[in-house]
């Protein structure tokens, strides 16, 4: 029970002192005034003072440390997981360590990954720093784990998606199974020419109007085509060794050229130079304008010359052929200015980056089945990867860095890369056979694949221009299979 004493004065004070031990005492500093209360005790604690009058440490009753100091990321939490909803605490968890322990320690890992759990039961763990071998620092001061992560708030853009099946199937007989052959093209006109047997066919595909444009006869056959960059003219080659311009839209021929002793299997315009590549290993420059076959012959193949692509900029043309090489040659050089051997099969497959100039895509046959990328300027392989299939075409997207491949032996697959990790965006199938021809969509955003199976089939692989994911099928082409002629 308390004495009267200590309930009259009213204060709290410990066994074995009174308020004779406890004195108030004033005095003045020199720009401010303080007050100290000192206790006459056996167990006296050091009072406070002036930090101007006094030389000693000031000591407080509390000790509030420093977070950005005390490397709290070394800590991680036993997470248990719930039997009721497996994973489902994850991102909670993630969050509730943010808050409670700040931005530094919500980027770490949850504990036990990577690393064993600690046999106790305690809510903390040490979890032990390794730091870099040539950096005396920490990782959370300098490194990755520098707490800068937004895993916690910002989840991971997940992958566009790209339709697994063709939303447009068209039948096209006679189309020839010829690695060697570049039988579709797509115009900016938005008019697709096939060739078939002895006849090329036009597909325009605003309203899918089938037009013959010309039949060859029973001694020749369809061997490739190209259109224009305008879209307004049509060249062709022909197995004879011929190469024919036709106007698109009147259906009318409008020059034939020779030189070529054989077939003709591939074709490259670019904005005045018709380039055409024969079985007979050369390459034949023609212009339109002046009366003579061609203007120049390039010679430089060993064997069948079956790629051929000029660069965006009109400067440089690549061949490719069934020698295992790819030529680069320039608009003056009689000669090729690189000789890129690096492949072990035929080169079908060339396509001209439309975002990075001098950069150059090459695909090699069964043999090789590599798909490689040059430097032309210094004619250097930036990357090589192995497929695992036959490359027949390759095509670069123009709305995005990507670019398409099709495939013949063994998989007869569609594939579509990123670039320049070349991480696949999507493997498309549907062909039976080798998917030798390839052609785009004048916006970029649909692709038509033919086989020697004697079917077109069209797919949405590319976003727009303006909208990050694929266009939908607009209801011009219906569902179903059509023919072609």
């Amino acid at each position: 029970m308390d004495s009267p004493q200590r309930r009259k004065s009213g204060l709290n004070l410990p066994a074995g002192m009174n308020e004779t031990s406890l004195r108030l005492e004033t005095f003045s500093g020199s720009s401010s005034s303080f007050r100290t209360v000192s206790i006459s005790s056996p167990r006296m604690i050091s009072s406070l003072t002036s930090p101007s009058s006094s030389k000693s440490s000031t000591c407080s009753d509390r000790f509030i440390p420093c977070r950005s100091s005390s490397r709290l990321h070394t800590f991680g939490l036993i997470e248990k997981e719930s039997p009721a909803k497996e994973g489902g605490n994850e991102t909670y968890s993630r969050i509730l360590r943010s808050e409670l322990f700040g931005s530094d320690f919500g980027s770490f890992s949850p504990a036990g990954q990577g690393s064993p759990m600690s046999p106790n039961k305690n809510m903390l763990r040490f979890k032990t720093e390794h730091s870099g071998p040539n950096s005396p620092y920490s990782p959370s001061i300098l490194g990755q784990d520098s707490g800068f992560s937004s895993e916690a708030s910002t989840p991971p853009k997940p992958p566009r998606k790209v339709p697994k099946t063709p939303h447009k199937v068209l039948d096209a007989p006679s189309l020839q199974d010829d690695f060697y052959l570049n039988l579709v093209d797509w115009s900016s006109q938005n008019v697709l020419a096939v060739g078939l047997g002895t006849c090329v066919y036009l597909w325009t595909a605003s309203n899918s109007k089938v037009t013959k444009l010309c039949d060859l006869g029973p001694n020749d056959s369809v061997c490739g085509v190209q259109w224009t960059r305008e879209g307004s003219y049509i060249s062709i080659g022909t197995n004879l060794g011929q190469v024919q311009v036709w106007d698109g839209t009147q259906c009318k021929r409008v020059r034939t050229m020779g030189g070529h002793q054989t077939r003709t299997g591939v074709l490259a315009w670019n904005s005045r130079i018709l380039s055409s590549g024969s079985r007979d290993r050369n390459i034949l420059q023609h212009d339109l304008r002046v009366s003579s076959d061609y203007v120049s012959k390039l010679v430089g193949h060993k064997s069948e010359v079956c790629g051929l692509k000029w660069s965006h900029d009109d400067r440089e043309l690549a061949s490719g052929g069934n020698d295992n090489q790819l030529l680069v040659w320039n608009q003056h050089s009689q000669q090729p200015i690189l000789k890129l051997t690096e492949h072990t099969a035929a080169v079908k497959a060339i396509a001209w980056s439309p975002h990075q100039s001098n950069l150059l895509a090459s695909g090699g046959g069964t043999a090789d089945r590599c798909i490689r990328f040059w430097n032309t300027t210094n004619g250097h392989q930036l990357n090589s990867i192995d497929t695992g299939s036959q490359v027949c075409n390759l095509s670069w997207s123009k709305n995005v860095n990507e670019l398409v491949s099709t495939h013949g032996y063994s998989q007869n697959q569609i594939m579509v890369w990123k670039y320049p990790s070349m991480a696949k965006v999507a493997t498309l199938t549907g062909h039976s056979l080798r998917v030798l021809y390839l052609a785009m969509s004048p916006d970029g955003q649909t692709i038509v694949t033919g086989a020697g199976d004697e079917t077109l089939r069209f797919w949405n692989v590319f976003p727009s221009v303006k909208t990050p994911t694929p266009v939908k099928d607009t209801g011009l082409w219906s569902l179903g299979r059509t023919y072609i002629r």
